[in-house]
């Protein structure tokens, strides 16, 4: 294994790190319902995506 000919300092070690941070997903509003959504993915309160229904949610939350 490679080993570090030099200690790296603080200064350039946070400087590397600085592009690491978590990014929050990017949220949309349901056309159908109003609902906040992750985007590409089908709206958990009504069940459309991209205007047509997928998901029957009355249904699913009878089983």
């Amino acid at each position: 294994m490679a080993h570090p000919k030099r200690k790296v300092s603080k200064q350039r070690r946070d400087k590397r790190r600085t592009h690491d941070v978590a990014v929050l997903p990017t949220l949309a509003k349901c056309p159908n319902c109003g609902a906040t959504v992750l985007y590409h993915r089908v709206c958990p309160e009504c069940g459309y995506y991209r205007g047509r229904q997928i998901i029957d949610v009355e249904k699913k939350a009878a089983e």
